[in-house]
C-alpha cells in the first residue's frame, strides 16, 4: 500500500492535471486489475486530492471498457471518501446548450455488458440508490458554482448509454420524451460503484452539445464535443478547485453508512 493518501478524489479528463500542487504519481493495484492510470496525488487549497483520468491519459479506454471497478477501488484504497466527477454530456433540452453546467440529481442506466457491482458473488449486498448522488456534495457544488458566477442547473436526469457511438435521432427523442434531460456514457456504473464502497459521489456535468434529436443538422460529432469541452475546461477546472476547498472535512450525509448492517463478502480497503 502506498504511503501517499488523499481524502478527495477527482475522476476526469486530461485537462485537470494542472490543478494539483506537490503532485506525485502513485501506482495502485486492485483485486480488479489496475485502474485507468496511476493516481496523481497532491493538494488543492490544503486538501489532499487524488486525480484519476477516467479514460486513461491517452484516452485509450472507450466508455464501455473503462475499468470502473478498479478505478473506484483504487481511490478508496488511498483514503478517498468524497469523489467529484466532471464529465461532458449532451443536452436533451434545446434551451440548455453548450456551456451549461448541470448538477443532476437522477440517473437512468441504459448500458449493457459492463461489470457493475462488487457484490456479484459471496452473498447478497444491497445498497440504497434511490438518490444516486451525494446530497451534501451536490449542495456544495451548486452553491460554489453560483458564487463563482456560473449558476448551475441543479436538477436533471442523466441517461447513461453504452457508447461509444452517439445516439440516433429516434433514441434521443425517446430519451427526451421520458423526461430525461442529459445523455452521457460514463456515469454508470461509476456512481453505483461509489455507493457500494460507501463513497460520496458528486457529478459536475458540462453540456458540450445538444443531442441528435434536439438539434437540426448532421448530429453530434466528436470534434464538436471536444471543441466545446476545450472552451470550458479551464472554467470547470477552476470551479473544481473551489468545490474541493468547500467540501466538508467530516461527512454527515448517508453515503458513508450505505453498507451498515450488511455482511460483506470481503473487507473494504
Amino acid at each position: 500500500m502506498t504511503e501517499a493518501r488523499a481524502t478527495i478524489g477527482v475522476i476526469g479528463g486530461s485537462g485537470f492535471y494542472e490543478f494539483l500542487r506537490d503532485a506525485t504519481e502513485v501506482a495502485v493495484d486492485t483485486p480488479y486489475g489496475p485502474p485507468s492510470d496511476p493516481l496523481t496525488i497532491g493538494t488543492v487549497a490544503g486538501r489532499s486530492v487524488a486525480f484519476l483520468p477516467r479514460h486513461g491519459r491517452d484516452h485509450r479506454y472507450p466508455p464501455h471498457q473503462i475499468p470502473y471497478l478498479a478505478n473506484l477501488w483504487a481511490l478508496r484504497s488511498v483514503g478517498v471518501r468524497q469523489v467529484l466527477a466532471p464529465s461532458a454530456v449532451g443536452s436533451l433540452l434545446p434551451d440548455r446548450g453548450p456551456g451549461t453546467l448541470v448538477i443532476p440529481d437522477q440517473l437512468v442506466d441504459r448500458t449493457w455488458g459492463r461489470p457493475h457491482t462488487y457484490y456479484a458473488e459471496g452473498g447478497a449486498v444491497h445498497v440504497q440508490f434511490a438518490d444516486p448522488y451525494c446530497p451534501a456534495g451536490r449542495a456544495v457544488a451548486a452553491r460554489t458554482a453560483a458564487q463563482a458566477g456560473w449558476p448551475p442547473v441543479t436538477s436533471g436526469t442523466l441517461v447513461v448509454i453504452n457508447g461509444p457511438r452517439f445516439s440516433t435521432r429516434a433514441e434521443s427523442r425517446w430519451y427526451a420524451a421520458q423526461g430525461w434531460t442529459l445523455v452521457g456514457m460514463t456515469g454508470h456504473p461509476e456512481a453505483s460503484l461509489a455507493r457500494e464502497l460507501a463513497l460520496c459521489y458528486t457529478p459536475l456535468a458540462l453540456v458540450t452539445d445538444t443531442d441528435a434529436g434536439v438539434a437540426e443538422g448532421e448530429g453530434v460529432t466528436y470534434q464538436e464535443v471536444m471543441d466545446a469541452f476545450g472552451k470550458n475546461v479551464a472554467r470547470l477546472r477552476d470551479l473544481l478547485m473551489r468545490v474541493i476547498a468547500d467540501l466538508p472535512e467530516e461527512r454527515s450525509c448517508s453515503c458513508g453508512t450505505a453498507l451498515d448492517g450488511q455482511k460483506l463478502p470481503f473487507d473494504l480497503p
